[in-house]
């Protein structure tokens, strides 16, 4: 499961890629607003993803967030991983502890083979699963997703 944190932390991002544009940055009074957010938890997030350099920021009356890189640039992947890190992807769906630290003289869990297998395909979602396609997804779907 995403923590609520990483949540925030994606439908933040994918909304700056749907509405910031190059030189324009957007504050964190509209972003919560328009995202129905907790200001300062949004705040602390977006300054985190600051310092992962997903997102730029300017202070002053002008100032606000934007993308650090192009929404193409940007994967699910990359938003997860610096909010969450890895452990999503790489716990075991019952231990809840990597399955890479897996004694081998002991059996795998009973779902292991099956879970596997879905965590890859999830994997490939994440990490082939941009920004701009996520922009462009909601477009077709706007009258049913409130960012």
């Amino acid at each position: 499961m995403l923590s609520n944190t990483c949540k925030y932390a994606l439908r933040a991002l994918i909304y700056l890629g749907k509405y910031s544009e190059q030189d324009y940055r957007i504050g964190i009074k509209k972003i919560s607003e328009d995202l129905s957010l907790s200001s300062p938890f949004l705040g602390k997030i977006l300054q985190n993803l600051v310092k992962q350099k997903l997102l730029v920021s300017t202070k002053g009356p002008n100032g606000g967030f934007a993308l650090g890189k192009k929404p193409e640039n940007i994967t699910l992947w990359d938003i997860v991983t610096k909010v969450d890190g890895e452990e999503f992807f790489t716990n075991c769906l019952i231990t809840l502890e990597p399955c890479k630290t897996h004694d081998p003289t002991k059996p795998l869990c009973a779902v292991h083979s099956q879970y596997d297998a879905l965590r890859k395909q999830i994997c490939s979602f994440y990490k082939d699963t941009t920004l701009a396609i996520v922009s462009s997804d909601i477009d077709k779907y706007e009258d049913f997703i409130k960012l």
